[in-house]
């Protein structure tokens, strides 16, 4: 095993682990930043991902999805509304921006979304190592005090090799992981939507018939689900199972909607727990478990069509859960309970679909030992300032800032588009009045 390390005054003054839509308007921030400097630099940094190249949710980008998202709450125009890294400067770049404004919509393809995110990307990509992926993540002390960390990576197609960077501080955005109920196994005929679109282009290409698929869930991510694999298997019957009685209609509203303000940020953070926990309930229907009107009235328009063409290739399987799986050969048997009278009813399917959501990767599946250094409150939950840095133990005086995972202290855009750019910018404030923009990287690591 080959271990490259760093040398001892090459120090980051941040490393960023993860590179999605959070980090990356990180890294526009930062860039930015360095090119209007005085001292021309600018902060040291660079973001680590383990991915060959950008990707964003890739296993749901269906064709003609769209965003739940205003095109304005982009990676910069929130924070910098002059910024050329804004969807209106993707669009003048690849010649759409009069077609766009035409469509008269603020919610773009969510193909042409991931797209301006890789067009992004690319602009920074001096700043992004690919295929680095983090294994831990070790303080360093001198004097008793934790001043820096060593963050080692490995490359995923040479795994004996690893590298190690030293950094003042870490910036974690490692996104969500897929959710999966309890005791629930992805198999090549079980999966979570996040890898939707690449499992149904090998059943195609394999040629194998699908004559049932079953989708668990009541989100949009369901929703879509069950949508696209109707469109795509006009043979197949295609159930879609739910506890609630129909899909709950997302709460768009404009009063609603200033939940996703960052002046609500700023309300929520210093709010007390149990305020906290009434705004968190009372605005769900925002986004969790909700889809959108347009899709709702489609599915359901689907339906009728087919019952009046005595062909109903779409079943709604409501008020129920699925409470056996049984993984064979050749299929599925899923059973699936009818709550209002315990009834149970066992469907052999050729898919199961798992739209159960994702959920935030514990700082402790990411910063290892780190997590010693966390302060946490007396329910276990992370203390985080409101310039979304842990609150760490006294000797500590390397950062470590969180983009997700904090629902608890900022609210539900802690892992929403929303507020990315803001966010993003208020990590760089913060940077830049701990540190001392003209000292961030001038001091060194004594040898």
């Amino acid at each position: 095993m080959t271990t490259l390390q760093s040398e001892p005054d090459d120090v980051h003054d941040l490393l960023g682990i993860g590179f999605g839509p959070s980090n990356l308007a990180l890294a526009i921030a930062l860039q930015e930043h360095g090119a209007t400097s005085d001292r021309g630099g600018g902060i040291r940094a660079l973001f680590l991902e383990k991915q060959p190249r950008f990707g964003w949710h890739r296993g749901m980008l269906i064709d003609d999805a769209t965003m739940q998202v205003s095109f304005l709450k982009d990676l910069v125009t929130m924070r910098d509304p002059t910024s050329d890294f804004s969807f209106l400067c993707y669009l003048r770049e690849r010649g759409r921006l009069v077609d766009f404004l035409n469509q008269k919509t603020l919610f773009p393809l969510r193909i042409e979304f991931h797209d301006y995110f890789e067009w992004a990307a690319s602009r920074v990509a001096p700043l992004v190592e690919y295929r680095a992926e983090v294994v831990s993540v070790r303080p360093v002390t001198e004097d008793g005090e934790v001043r820096w960390f060593d963050v080692t990576t490995r490359d995923p197609a040479a795994p004996e090799r690893l590298t190690v960077r030293r950094a003042r501080n870490v910036c974690v955005a490692t996104g969500l992981e897929p959710h999966l109920p309890p005791g629930a196994e992805r198999s090549g005929r079980v999966w979570h939507n996040s890898e939707l679109l690449p499992r149904v282009e090998r059943l195609v290409a394999s040629g194998t018939p699908v004559r049932r698929a079953v989708v668990l869930g009541a989100g949009q991510s369901a929703a879509e689900a069950v949508d696209y694999l109707h469109r795509t298997f006009p043979d197949a019957e295609i159930c879609s199972v739910f506890a609630k009685y129909g899909y709950t209609p997302a709460d768009d509203s404009p009063f609603a909607n200033r939940i996703f303000d960052p002046e609500a940020v700023d309300l929520y953070y210093g709010a007390p727990r149990e305020v906290k926990q009434s705004l968190f309930e009372y605005h769900r229907s925002t986004n969790y478990s909700v889809v959108d009107m347009e899709l709702i009235e489609a599915l359901s328009r689907t339906m009728y069509q087919e019952k009046v063409q005595g062909r109903q290739r779409l079943r709604m399987m409501n008020v129920s859960r699925i409470r056996e799986v049984e993984a064979g050969a050749d299929d599925v048997r899923v059973t699936v309970e009818f709550l209002p009278t315990g009834e149970r009813e066992v469907v052999s399917s050729d898919v199961l679909v798992y739209a159960t959501g994702y959920q935030p990767q514990g700082i402790g599946d990411n910063l290892g030992e780190l997590a010693k250094l966390c302060v946490r409150d007396e329910e276990d939950t992370l203390e985080v300032g409101r310039d979304h840095r842990v609150v760490t133990t006294s000797n500590v005086t390397a950062g470590i800032y969180l983009q997700g995972g904090t629902e608890h202290t900022h609210g539900l855009t802690s892992t929403l588009l929303s507020t990315t750019a803001v966010r993003a910018g208020e990590i760089l404030t913060s940077l830049l009045a701990r540190h001392g923009a003209d000292t961030l990287s001038a001091d060194r690591v004594p040898g």
